[in-house]
C-alpha cells in the first residue's frame, strides 16, 4: 500500500510558520518562569525501559505507552506519554542525594497512544515542574501560584483552577462511609461520571451528595461540610479553605470533589487549568507518591501544561520587521539590522522578489523601507 505523500499517522502533524515558531516562544516563556522560582531544568530521554516509566509513581499503571522492543538491548521500551514519571526516576535515582524539597523543571514533547474527542493529537508538547519531598499545604500553593504565574507569561487570561480530592472514596471507605473493599472502584468511576442511578443500584446512597457538591469553592465547601459522616475530609476541606485565601481573586477557583478521570495516581489534591477561549484543559496536577529503588515512597506534588493548545489559538505569534537586502549588501551592515531586532532576508539572485520572501521592508540607500 502506497502511503501519499506528506501523509502523518493518526493524531501526528507538523508545525509550519508562524505556529513553530510560537511553540518554541511560549515552551521557553514557561521554563524561564517556573525557573525564577527556583526550578532547576532537567531533560530525559523520550524513550526508556517501560518498567521505568509504569513503576516509578505508586498506583500508575502502564496506561497510553506506546511500546516497542529496542534492537540494542532486546528490551521493550516505551515512548513517554508524560514526563512526570521521569522526573520522579531522576529524583529518586541522579539526584537522590539532594536536599529535599527538590525543585525539578520540564519541558519536551510526549506521545500518546490514543487521541481522544477533546484533544484528537496524540503529539503533544508538556512542560511543567516537580517539587519533591513534600506535599504540604504550603507546596501546594507553592505549586499553584508557579503554574498561574507561568500561563500568565504565556498570555494565557481568565485562568480557572479546578480542584478535585482524587482518594476522597478511599479516604470515606476507610471510616464513616464504609464501603467492600471490592465496591470501591466501582463507587469511584460511578461518582467521576456523576452517575446516581448506578451508585443507588449499588448500594452507595451515602455517596449520592457528594455529586452536587462542586462548582465555585465556597458554596462547594459548605455542601460537603453538610454531609454526614465527611467529617474525615475536614483536614483537606480547611486546606481548600487556606489554598483559595493564598490565591485570592487572582483566578476563578472551584471545587469538583468526584473528579478522578485523569488522576489516577495522584493523591489528596489534584487540580486541572483552564483558560478563557480555551478548549478544554491546558493543564494538570496534584499530589503523588515517588516509589525509591529501596522501596521506599516519596511525596511530591507538581503540574504540567500542555503548549499545543495555547499555539492554536493564537498565543505566542509575534510579528517580525523583515527587512530584505539586495545583491552585495554590506555583512558588517546586516549584522547591525539583526542587532537592532529585524530579521534580514538576503538576496541569492536578481530574480529574487522581497515581498514574495514575506518581507516587510527592504534595503534601500543604508535604511529599511516599507515595502
Amino acid at each position: 500500500m502506497t502511503i501519499a505523500p506528506g501523509l502523518l499517522p493518526e493524531g501526528l502533524r507538523d508545525r509550519l510558520p508562524p505556529q513553530a515558531e510560537a511553540l518554541s516562544r511560549l515552551l521557553h516563556r514557561v521554563i524561564v518562569a517556573i525557573g525564577r522560582h527556583g526550578y532547576q531544568r532537567v531533560s530525559p530521554p523520550l524513550a526508556e525501559f517501560e518498567e521505568g516509566l509504569v513503576a516509578q509513581l505508586k498506583s500508575a499503571g502502564a496506561r497510553d505507552l506506546l511500546r516497542f522492543v529496542d534492537p540494542v538491548s532486546q528490551r521493550t521500551l516505551a515512548l513517554r506519554p508524560d514526563i512526570t514519571a521521569q522526573v520522579g526516576r531522576i529524583a529518586a535515582t541522579r539526584m537522590g542525594h539532594r536536599p529535599r524539597p527538590l525543585r525539578l523543571a520540564y519541558g519536551g514533547p510526549v506521545l500518546k497512544l490514543r487521541a481522544t474527542q477533546l484533544r484528537p493529537e496524540r503529539e503533544l508538547v508538556q512542560a511543567g515542574a516537580e517539587l519533591i519531598g513534600t506535599d504540604s499545604l504550603a507546596a501546594v500553593i507553592e505549586i499553584l501560584r508557579v503554574a498561574i504565574e507561568a500561563l500568565d507569561v504565556a498570555g494565557v487570561t481568565g485562568i480557572t483552577v479546578d480542584l478535585t480530592l482524587p482518594d476522597l472514596v478511599e479516604t470515606l471507605a476507610a471510616g464513616a462511609m464504609p464501603l467492600p473493599a471490592e465496591r470501591i472502584e466501582a463507587v469511584r468511576d460511578l461518582l467521576d461520571a456523576k452517575d446516581a442511578g448506578g451508585l443507588a443500584s449499588l448500594g452507595a446512597t451515602a455517596y449520592l451528595p457528594f455529586i452536587e457538591a462542586a462548582g465555585p469553592v465556597g458554596p462547594a465547601l459548605a455542601k460537603l461540610r453538610a454531609i454526614e459522616g465527611a467529617k474525615a475530609l475536614d483536614t483537606r476541606l480547611e486546606a481548600i479553605e487556606a489554598i483559595a485565601a493564598a490565591i485570592g481573586d487572582r483566578v476563578t477557583l472551584t471545587l469538583d470533589p468526584t473528579e478522578r478521570h485523569g488522576f489516577e495516581y495522584q493523591r489528596w489534591i489534584g487540580f486541572s487549568l483552564f483558560g478563557r477561549g480555551l478548549s478544554g484543559e491546558i493543564g494538570r496536577g496534584g499530589s503523588y507518591t515517588i516509589v525509591r529503588p529501596d522501596g521506599g515512597e516519596e511525596k511530591a506534588i507538581g503540574f504540567s501544561l500542555f503548549i499545543d493548545p495555547l499555539v492554536d489559538v493564537g498565543l505566542g505569534v509575534v510579528e517580525h520587521k523583515r527587512v530584505f537586502l539586495p545583491l552585495g549588501t554590506d555583512p558588517a551592515l546586516a549584522a547591525k539590522l539583526r542587532a537592532d531586532d529585524w530579521i534580514t532576508v538576503a538576496a541569492l539572485s536578481d530574480g529574487d522578489d522581497a515581498a514574495a520572501l514575506g518581507c516587510t521592508h527592504i534595503l534601500r540607500d543604508g535604511q529599511p523601507a516599507a515595502l
